[in-house]
């Protein structure tokens, strides 16, 4: 195979790719010497919260040192948790495919998940929403009805391809227009290709910090056909995988006491939330499947599994900052998937998870004393940059099953984590990055075309913080999304080979079918976890410092699709443009994202073209033209 080609579209590069005659404005970074392209709406609407009009909850932003307010100054309905079952999962791994169907709404709430009252956005009117499990060459169809008074949203079904429909993608601005107030739409694909432990959540401004956000479960099947009568997609597993009894999941998430929206207006601020410009906010708690303790106030899930069992813990990290650290007192885990890749198993003392990517575990309960133990989710501070009063990280949950000889004696709280039980485990770290290998070593193909993306940020010439790719910070476009503007021919000559900038949006652009190598360079002094939808990338190369040719290596290479780059570091990610669409690529912490550290991926766009739209698509576009409240910006 010939030389890969190497593109490699810097800060400077970008002012002169950019067409001429853009309606996006430019704006001068401070102490630099370029010029960036700010991909902003209207009157720096940015369209994921800066700008937007405040729910109108007649509440004061709370502090880490306030206590617990009651109900009583609110209007909204209580929030509710799920029953403590919902997260045991049926088993039907042997169904036949079917359509499965599903109706979420989403609305606001007032709950305290950890014992602190606030306003929360909520589907189906709990926190967190409810599991969907489904299985492979199932087809979904879910209606999602938009509840809010003001503002728009879409549902993102983190890691799944979306093969041939990408306007069900669920990311607002770029696969799909938001689904406006007091309106409905209907998402409906079939599961091909994917498998394993994921989740949902609100992909509009940063809602999901506010509680938009479940699990969701896709088994695999051996079915030779699909729910559409089509042949199957084939399933690859490897030789004695790993056998359990029964499924688990566990969300967790750091928590803040005030709603995100005024939570990102501080981060982009010129102070910053603690008088800082770019530190990121500090979550006040976290919760372990919607419950925490926080000043006392709060409660414990508990949850009673069967003796002699083996349960397989889907656990997923759906918080917007923090890592988190996951354990059961005296038992160990064996890794068996990372991100829905089966991997070698792995035993760990616990699992430090990164925001968005997801770990499945299991866990014997065979301890012959005790009969309950903790279930801990530890909200980690390793990318905190300053610290709160009365902040609580150390949550817990109680985890109970019946043993020969029970103790009577009560759990306590404040009793430091005993470990597993097992000398000499460690922990799976959130960079840990040689310590996996899939179960199932699918040869990793040569590239043939590489890019190199920065990502940084800045304070713009207003005194604004935004977040960069390339010298390009993200805003959705008002009333249009890209996977609309597909079926115009203009725009699709726009989409060069490699990056461009049609309609002020970043976007590289892969015409046909290639393997790619993206070298992500971090300029930023935190650690990033990136997701790319549509696809789940190799990492095939990782380093400190700025990326000089190093050779990349694919050899036993780990897919996943959330890789976490560090502070001053690259990393070499490796996909296959197989899936036509338009993708976003991004980080997932939610301040990030919402400062515009954000890009796309076209790819074979022609091909998606051919898709068609469906009507529903155009017409919730249209609605939203002009309208404010529903595109993001004010």
């Amino acid at each position: 195979m010939a030389d890969p080609q190497v593109e490699k579209a810097s800060a400077s590069s970008v002012e002169a790719a950019k067409p001429a005659g853009t309606s996006r404005r430019l704006v001068y970074i401070i102490g630099g010497a370029v010029v960036a392209a700010v991909v902003l709406g209207l009157g720096l609407g940015l369209g994921l919260g800066l700008g937007l009009k405040n729910r109108n909850n007649g509440m004061s932003s709370s502090s880490g040192n306030s206590t617990a307010p009651t109900n009583s100054t609110s209007t909204l309905p209580n929030v509710t948790l799920p029953a403590i079952d919902s997260f045991l999962l049926p088993d039907i791994r042997n169904d036949p495919p079917q359509v499965r169907y599903y109706s979420l709404v989403l609305s606001e709430g007032y709950g305290s998940p950890d014992g602190f009252g606030r306003q929360m956005l909520v589907i189906n009117g709990s926190y967190p929403g409810p599991t969907l499990v489904a299985n492979q060459n199932d087809r979904m169809i879910i209606t999602v009805h938009n509840a809010l008074a003001n503002e728009a949203t879409a549902i993102h079904w983190h890691g799944l391809y979306q093969n041939t429909t990408p306007f069900y993608d669920g990311a607002h601005g770029i696969s799909q227009c938001g689904i406006p107030p007091g309106q409905s739409f209907t998402y409906n694909f079939t599961l091909a290709g994917w498998m394993g432990t994921t989740w949902y959540h609100s992909h509009y401004q940063t809602q999901y910090s506010d509680g938009a956000v479940g699990a969701l479960v896709i088994n695999p099947s051996n079915a030779t056909t699909n729910a559409d009568g089509q042949p199957a997609w084939p399933v690859v597993t490897a030789p004695n995988p790993p056998q359990w009894d029964a499924d688990f999941v566990v969300l967790l998430q750091d928590w803040y006491h005030s709603q995100s929206q005024d939570v990102l207006s501080l981060y982009m601020g010129p102070n910053g939330p603690d008088g800082t410009q770019g530190d990121e906010p500090t979550p006040e708690s976290g919760t372990i499947n919607g419950q925490g303790q926080y000043l006392g106030g709060g409660s414990y899930g508990n949850f009673s599994l069967q003796a002699n069992t083996t349960y397989r813990f889907r656990i997923i990290n759906s918080g917007s900052l923090g890592n988190v650290r996951f354990s059961i007192d005296g038992h160990p885990l064996t890794v068996i998937s990372a991100d829905g890749v089966d991997v070698v198993p792995l035993e760990v003392a616990g699992v430090q998870v990164a925001v968005a990517q997801r770990y499945d575990v299991l866990v014997r309960t065979n301890q012959t004393t005790g009969g309950q133990f903790w279930m801990r989710g530890s909200v980690l501070t390793d990318m905190f940059t300053y610290s709160i009063p009365n902040a609580a990280y150390n949550h817990l949950a109680v985890l109970s099953y019946a043993v020969p000889s029970p103790s009577s004696a009560p759990l306590n709280s404040s009793a430091p984590d005993p470990g597993p039980g097992v000398p000499g485990l460690s922990d799976l770290g959130t960079k840990d990055y040689t310590a996996l290998s899939p179960a199932v070593a699918a040869p990793v193909p040569d590239s043939d075309v590489q890019y190199v993306v920065q990502d940084d940020f800045e304070r713009t010439e207003d005194g604004s913080y935004f977040g960069y790719m390339n010298g390009t910070s993200w805003a959705p476009l008002e009333g249009e999304s890209t996977m609309t503007l597909l079926s115009s021919s203009s725009f699709l000559s726009a989409l060069l080979p490699g990056p461009s900038y049609p309609q002020g949006q970043y976007i590289l652009t892969s015409p046909s079918l290639q393997t790619v190598d993206l070298i992500l360079y971090n300029l930023d002094d935190g650690d990033h976890p990136f997701h790319l939808h549509g696809h789940r990338p190799w990492l095939v190369g990782t380093g400190p410092g700025a990326y000089e040719g190093q050779a990349l290596n694919g050899t036993g290479a780990m897919l996943r699709d959330t890789h976490v780059v560090p502070n001053y570091s690259w990393i070499a990610l490796r996909f296959v443009t197989d899936n036509p669409g338009v993708w976003a690529f991004h980080c997932h912490i939610a301040w990030h994202m919402g400062a515009g550290l954000l890009m796309q991926l076209a790819a074979q766009p022609s091909v998606a073209a051919g898709y068609g739209l469906p009507p529903q698509v155009a017409e919730q576009c249209a609605a939203g033209q002009g309208a404010q409240g529903v595109n993001g910006n004010a």
